[in-house]
C-alpha cells in the first residue's frame, strides 16, 4: 500500500516515516513548501529519507497557503477576531490539497506526524478521529475539519505512543539527525511568534487609535489599535482603575476595546458557524466541548439553529473568543465535530 507522508523536517514526521516503512508500506516523503523560510526543514526531511531509503519530494503550495491561511489570518484580525491558522492549514493544505495530490499519485493513504488516533468505531459504524494517548500533545482540536470521508485514508503512525520521549528515543536508535531537534513554534509563518509585529508589517491599513470603554460606555482612555488586544488580556491595557481591568470584548464597528472585571469574561453560551461534523449527530446533543487548544473540555449541550449552532455549557467558560474554534468530543474522546465561534 502506497503512503504519501507529510514531512516537516521534525522528529515526529521523521519517526512516522520510519514506522511506516517498518510496517511494510511503500512510503513517499513529501515536504510542503508553504512560506519562505523552509530550506532547513526541506534539507532535514531529505536527509531522513536518504537514511531510510525512501524517495523525497517537495510540493510548492506557497501561493495557496498565502491565500487560504495567511490572508485569512490578517483579515480576521482586521475584523477584531482571533483566528486559528493551524485549523485552516489542516483543512485547506494538509488534508485538502495534500490529500488531492496523494490521490492523483495513486496513493492509498496520506500520513502525518500528528498526535491523534484514527480507528474504526462500532458505535458510529465508521472510522473516527480520537484523542491521542499522549494527552499533553493531543492535536485533535486542530483536526476537526477533516472531512469524515477522508478518515479511512489517513494514517497517524504515532497514535500508539504515549509520550514524546519514546518518539525521540526511536529517532536516536535509528541515528536520525533530527532526534534532538526542538519542536516547531506555534505559528509556523510568524518568526518568534510575534504576531503583532507580523500584522503591523502586513496590514496595509495601519491600526487606528480608539477608545477603551466600560460596558456602560464610560471612556477610560485610548487604545493603540484593535489588533494589539485579545479577549481575556490584562497586561498592556495601560489604565489604572478601581479594580483590575480585562479585555472583555472588541467592537470593530465602533473601534472600541471594552474592558471590565474578570467575572465579566465568563459566559455559558456561544454561537458557532463554518461547521464540520465527523459523525452523525442529533439536532440537540450532549458532549464535552473545548473552546481553545490549551483549555479543558467542559460539559455542554449543542443545538442546531439553521446554519449555525448554539453551545450551552454547564459551567461558565472564561474568555470565549470569536474566531477560535469550538470542538466537540464524546465521553470516549472521539471527535464529533466543531465550528468557528461567531
Amino acid at each position: 500500500m502506497k503512503v504519501l507522508l507529510g514531512m516537516s523536517g521534525g522528529v515526529d514526521s521523521s519517526v512516522s516515516a520510519m514506522l511506516l516503512k517498518e510496517k511494510g508500506y511503500d512510503v513517499i516523503g513529501c515536504t510542503m513548501i508553504l512560506y519562505e523560510e523552509e530550506k532547513k526543514a526541506v534539507e532535514d526531511a531529505r536527509k531522513v529519507c536518504e537514511t531510510l531509503g525512501i524517495p523525497h519530494y517537495t510540493l510548492n503550495l506557497k501561493k495557496e497557503f498565502n491565500c487560504c491561511v495567511i490572508e485569512k489570518f490578517i483579515n480576521e484580525y482586521k475584523e477584531a477576531r482571533t483566528p486559528n491558522p493551524c485549523v485552516d492549514c489542516n483543512k485547506k493544505m494538509k488534508f485538502g490539497l495534500f490529500y488531492e495530490k496523494a490521490r492523483k499519485l495513486g496513493c492509498d493513504y496520506i500520513a502525518t506526524g500528528h498526535y491523534a488516533r484514527i480507528e474504526f468505531s462500532k458505535k458510529y459504524n465508521q472510522y473516527v478521529l480520537r484523542k491521542s494517548k499522549e494527552e499533553k500533545k493531543d492535536q485533535t482540536y486542530f483536526l476537526y475539519n477533516i472531512p469524515k470521508e477522508e478518515l479511512a485514508h489517513i494514517i497517524f503512525p504515532l497514535q500508539e505512543y504515549e509520550n514524546k520521549e519514546k518518539i525521540r528515543n526511536l529517532a536516536e536508535k535509528k541515528e536520525l539527525d533530527v532526534a534532538k531537534k526542538k519542536d516547531s513554534q506555534e505559528i509556523c509563518f510568524i518568526k518568534d511568534n510575534d504576531y503583532k509585529k507580523f500584522l503591523l508589517e502586513n496590514i496595509k491599513e495601519k491600526p487606528k487609535e480608539g477608545n477603551i470603554v466600560l460596558k456602560t460606555g464610560e471612556i477610560l482612555g485610548k487604545h493603540k489599535g484593535l489588533i494589539n488586544y485579545t479577549i481575556g488580556q490584562r497586561k498592556g491595557i495601560g489604565i489604572s482603575y478601581l479594580y483590575p481591568l480585562y479585555v472583555i470584548d472588541l467592537d470593530c464597528n465602533k473601534n472600541e476595546v471594552i474592558v471590565g472585571k474578570e467575572e465579566e469574561l465568563y459566559q455559558k453560551t456561544l454561537l458557532a458557524k463554518e461547521l464540520n461534523f465527523q459523525v452523525k449527530v442529533e439536532d440537540e446533543f450532549e458532549c464535552f466541548a473545548k473552546i481553545r487548544y490549551r483549555s479543558k473540555e467542559a460539559k455542554a449541550v449543542v443545538r442546531r439553529k439553521n446554519e449555525e449552532i448554539e453551545v450551552e455549557f454547564t459551567e461558565p467558560q472564561r474568555a470565549i473568543t470569536k474566531g477560535q474554534s469550538v470542538v466537540f468530543y464524546d465521553k470516549e474522546g472521539i471527535v464529533l465535530g466543531g465550528g468557528v465561534i461567531s
